[in-house]
């Protein structure tokens, strides 16, 4: 079993408001959390990798190819691979993302 714990994972500074950590990863697949400043911004942008997205809390403005909609704490949706996409923080969040395969510029 590939485990994590807290105190072994540091946040990244990823700038705009928004610091990263990898929680668990092998070559096919990588859980990131994504903290989120209230007014921090995810920049639009695409990645050859399948993405699923869990908003474990805050709310937030996603766009996903042109289309905006407003997520919240609960909601869950699949990015797919090389979809441009990106969001605003509106409420203080955490976003926890997974990448098929891993994201390896994440390591």
């Amino acid at each position: 079993m590939n485990e994590t714990k807290d105190q072994n994972q540091s946040w990244v500074d990823c700038g705009n408001g928004v610091d990263r950590r990898v929680r668990a990863e092998n070559p096919d697949l990588m859980v990131v959390e994504f903290r989120f400043a209230t007014g921090g911004n995810g920049a639009l942008h695409s990645h050859p990798h399948t993405q699923s997205t869990y908003v474990s809390s805050g709310v937030f403005d996603f766009t996903i190819d042109g289309e905006t909609r407003r997520i919240s704490a609960g909601d869950c949706f699949v990015i797919p691979s090389n979809a441009e996409h990106g969001c605003q923080c509106i409420e203080a969040g955490l976003l926890v993302d997974c990448f098929t395969p891993r994201r390896d510029d994440f390591l």
